[in-house]
């Protein structure tokens, strides 16, 4: 079986958010599509099968399944659009987060999807104790969000990945203001035994409608400042966050599963 490794969010590799993608003509086994996203390592391994007119998607971590991924999502699209259907400009996703659409403009990649709705919760000494430093203000969707000052602290953040573990949501981000780019943000997932995500769209389905209220904008370059980095060119649109980005290929591989 054929797999593609593509570096998501970015134009050149060894940066963004790489994502392992399996294209098939029919589903493995969920345990055999579990081993191979172990087996891989990377925050995400996508496997997807064109069911009629649209693909069907499914994204596991080395932790499990999950029901939204991103950059995985990007990978996916890119790699159809230049392996599979190369003259395909929109390619559907059947998801558990329903139906996702990818179009191919020149070298952007845009996805359109569902914005997730934040609740206040109160800051607390967990969440302090985490991050070694207070956050500003902090929300759940389904994940948490928590607020920084300024773009420094989220830079020189060093989580405490086991108190994450202990909080609600599936993914923790943290965000600020940025100062060359309009947010930066940092996603952890030790839940899914991921202890950064270097690029997570997912959470810019969080971020980004938190910094939309805040400051009265629908446009956004959005930096990932994990040390691999990655640029995300975001648009608020209330129920939908759009999401554009490049990708590169770093390998192509035969498995033998």
């Amino acid at each position: 079986m054929k797999q593609y490794v593509v570096d998501a969010f970015t134009e050149k590799v060894f940066t963004g958010n790489p994502a392992a993608v399996c294209v098939m003509d029919t589903w493995l086994n969920d345990q055999i599509m579990q081993n191979i996203a172990v087996e891989n390592n990377l925050s995400e391994t996508a496997f997807a099968v064109k069911e009629g007119a649209v693909y069907h998607l499914r994204w596991f971590t080395p932790g499990g399944e999950v029901e939204l991924c991103g950059h995985a999502t990007l990978a996916t699209a890119y790699v159809i659009t230049r392996f599979v259907e190369p003259k395909l400009k929109t390619v559907t996703f059947h998801t558990l987060s329903g139906i996702l659409t990818v179009e191919k403009q020149d070298d952007l990649l845009v996805m359109n999807f569902p914005s997730f709705q934040l609740q206040p919760v109160p800051v607390t000494e967990q969440m302090t104790a985490a991050l070694g430093v207070k956050p500003v203000e902090a929300y759940c969707g389904a994940d948490m969000v928590c607020v920084l000052e300024n773009e420094e602290q989220v830079k020189n953040v060093h989580p405490n990945q086991d108190l994450i573990r202990q909080m609600e949501g599936v993914c923790l981000h943290i965000t600020a203001l940025g100062n060359e780019y309009d947010c930066v943000t940092r996603s952890f997932a030790p839940k899914c035994n991921v202890a950064e995500d270097p690029v997570c769209g997912r959470g810019h389905c969080h971020v980004i409608p938190y910094w939309a209220d805040r400051t009265g904008k629908t446009e956004f370059i959005a930096y990932q400042a994990s040390a691999r980095g990655g640029v995300l060119y975001c648009s608020y649109a209330g129920e939908h966050t759009v999401i554009r980005g490049r990708a590169a290929l770093f390998a192509e591989a035969e498995l033998f599963v």
